[in-house]
C-alpha cells in the first residue's frame, strides 16, 4: 500500500502562501513553484536505492553509496513543467521524459496526444509530476502510460491535492506513493481545487 505524505516545513509553507496570493506575478510564481518542488525533492528521495562503489580519496580508498537506478522525471504538459528544474537541481542527472493530455469535452476523459520517454524509463524511479491532484484522472491515465512501459516504481509528486484527487488515484493504483505540499479542502463544480491556487498552468506561463 502506497503513503501519502504531505511536507509540512516551515519554508515550503512560506512559499506555498506567495503561490496562493493571487496578486503574485507570473516570475515569483514560477520561481515559488520551483523551490517548492527542490524542497520537496529532499523528502521523496530519501529511500532511493544504493550501492556501494569504492573511490579513491586524496588520502585512501574507501568505500562510499550512490544511487542504483536512474531516476526520471515526467511531467504532465503543461503545469508539470514548472517543477522539472526545481528538482534537477537536486538530482541533476535526472533525465526527462514528457506526458500531454487533454480531456474529451463530451466525455471528460483524459486522453493521450503525446508520450516520450528515455530508454531507460522501466527500469528507473519515475517521478510523476503535477502540481494539482484535483479529480486525479489526468494522473490515473499517466500512470497507466507509465505501466505501460513496464515501469515499475513510480512515485506522484504534486504540490496541492484533495481528497478526491486522493481517493480516485487510490482507487486505482493504492500501491502509488503520493507527495504533496499542501491538502486542500476540496474540489468545487469546476473542478478546481478549493482554496487552491487557481490554474497552476496559468500563472506558470502568464496566461491568466
Amino acid at each position: 500500500m502506497g503513503k501519502v505524505v504531505i511536507l509540512n516545513h516551515p519554508l515550503i509553507d512560506h512559499k506555498m502562501a506567495k503561490i496562493r496570493n493571487k496578486e503574485t506575478d507570473t516570475k515569483t510564481f514560477r520561481e515559488n513553484v520551483n523551490e517548492i518542488s527542490a524542497l520537496m525533492a529532499y523528502e521523496i528521495t530519501r529511500d532511493l536505492v544504493t550501492h556501494t562503489v569504492e573511490v579513491e580519496t586524496p588520502l585512501a580508498k574507501t568505500h562510499c553509496k550512490m544511487l542504483k537506478n536512474q531516476v526520471v522525471l515526467v511531467p504532465i504538459l503543461r503545469a508539470g513543467l514548472g517543477m522539472v528544474e526545481g528538482i534537477q537541481s537536486l538530482i541533476p542527472t535526472a533525465k526527462v521524459g514528457h506526458l500531454g493530455l487533454y480531456r474529451d469535452e463530451k466525455t471528460l476523459l483524459p486522453h493521450i496526444y503525446y508520450a516520450k520517454f528515455p530508454k531507460e524509463v522501466k527500469g528507473s524511479t519515475v517521478l510523476l509530476l503535477d502540481p494539482m491532484l484535483a479529480t486525479g484522472g489526468t494522473v490515473v491515465e499517466s500512470i497507466r502510460v507509465l505501466k505501460e512501459q513496464g515501469v515499475t516504481d513510480i512515485r506522484y509528486v504534486g504540490i496541492v491535492g484533495c481528497p478526491e484527487g486522493v481517493a480516485m488515484l487510490e482507487k486505482h493504483f493504492p500501491e502509488i506513493d503520493i507527495y504533496l505540499a499542501a491538502m486542500d479542502e476540496k474540489l468545487n463544480d469546476l473542478g478546481y481545487i478549493v482554496p487552491g491556487l487557481g490554474d497552476c498552468g496559468d500563472r506558470l506561463f502568464g496566461t491568466k
